[in-house]
């Protein structure tokens, strides 16, 4: 499976790697309203991004675990490459 140095902008991917840190929450307004959003850090052998965890899914996921990003939506913001779960992304917890 490819790693995190093989992400590439307006793309999907699909991907493993282990949480090392997520920022804390903050208050957005969207379209849709006011939610949260937070941004954990990713890291496998090939590098690190960061992924989008938005409203419920902030308390999810914690430091140390190992995710499957599945068909995760990849973009540039700011000129860093960034993650988010998109329409069809999905999380899953290895371990």
């Amino acid at each position: 499976m490819p790693g995190i140095a093989s992400l590439r902008a307006n793309a999907n991917a699909t991907f493993t790697a282990t949480i090392t840190a997520v920022s804390a929450p903050r208050q957005v307004t969207t379209s849709r309203g006011p939610t949260q959003v937070a941004d954990a850090t990713l890291q496998d052998e090939t590098g690190t991004t960061t992924l989008t965890l938005w409203g419920d899914d902030i308390t999810r996921y914690s430091v140390g675990q190992k995710v499957q990003i599945t068909d995760g939506w990849v973009k540039d913001f700011r000129g860093k490459l960034q993650v988010s779960m998109g329409r069809s992304g999905k999380i899953t917890v290895l371990a």
